[in-house]
């Protein structure tokens, strides 16, 4: 609730997106750490183990591909809001020995799901 009324839709259905990614990954055998890390850098949507590498988790919901859909959302400035953000989140947790790969869950109106990993580099 925000000051006593509901999300926006869109805001639901984001929240419910990273909601499915995050049960998918769960199953695929990544380890959650933590979700919705804010700072002025940007938002991590979802921070994952898996094995001994920090995942950094994109989840990006678009109704339709007519605008060419969640992938083609992930633009140059939104990776580097996310390598910056990512960047804060290693210093500010000591985590500076973990390798790290940048994962994209793109989810589509049918509910399709697209895990890609290794999407970005830094």
């Amino acid at each position: 609730m925000l000051f006593g009324r509901s999300k926006p839709s869109h805001l639901q259905k984001g929240d419910s997106a990273e909601q499915q990614a995050l049960a998918y990954l769960r199953q695929q055998g990544l380890q959650p750490v933590c979700s919705n890390f804010r700072c002025k850098a940007g938002e991590l949507d979802l921070v994952m183990k898996d094995g001994a590498a920090l995942v950094i988790v994109e989840v990006r919901f678009r109704q339709s591909e007519q605008f060419g859909g969640a992938l083609a959302s992930i633009t140059r400035q939104k990776q580097a809001r996310i390598i910056a953000a990512t960047q804060h989140y290693v210093i500010i947790n000591n985590l500076s020995h973990l390798s790290i790969r940048f994962d994209v869950v793109a989810i589509s109106g049918d509910n399709r799901l697209d895990w890609i990993k290794n999407a970005f580099q830094t």
